[in-house]
């Protein structure tokens, strides 16, 4: 049920870009240009408008954030739950599940922390 709703939500937000950018491209361009500024996208020379504005709206990008949006389901822990099996990457580059690790019984500790 999760999917259908994000499914449907993604496609009518894909389906009122695309109509916006059609009927007010100077004005969705301005928008489109105003989120980038969050991400600092605008602040590459060589990574103009022409070359990833124009994608906003289209089919690979619908397909693009739909993938992200059921993948995060996945990945959702809520207190009094199951905890999701994410997918990590061991050291030598192989991707394998959190649960695979969990051995009889025992608790899994993860501990995160970084090496410098």
């Amino acid at each position: 049920l999760q999917k259908i709703l994000i499914l449907l939500h993604v496609t009518t937000c894909v389906a009122v870009g695309k109509t916006l950018m059609i009927l007010f491209p100077n004005a969705m361009k301005r928008y489109i240009l105003k989120q980038g500024e969050k991400s600092r996208m605008n602040e590459n020379p060589k990574f103009s408008y022409e070359n990833w504005g124009p994608t906003f709206f289209s089919f690979k990008y619908l397909l693009f954030v739909l993938k992200v949006k059921w993948k995060r389901l996945e990945d959702e822990a809520y207190e009094g739950h199951p905890a999701p099996n994410t997918p990590v990457v061991t050291f030598n580059g192989e991707v394998c599940h959190l649960f695979d690790f969990m051995q009889d019984n025992r608790p899994l500790i993860l501990n995160f922390g970084s090496c410098t």
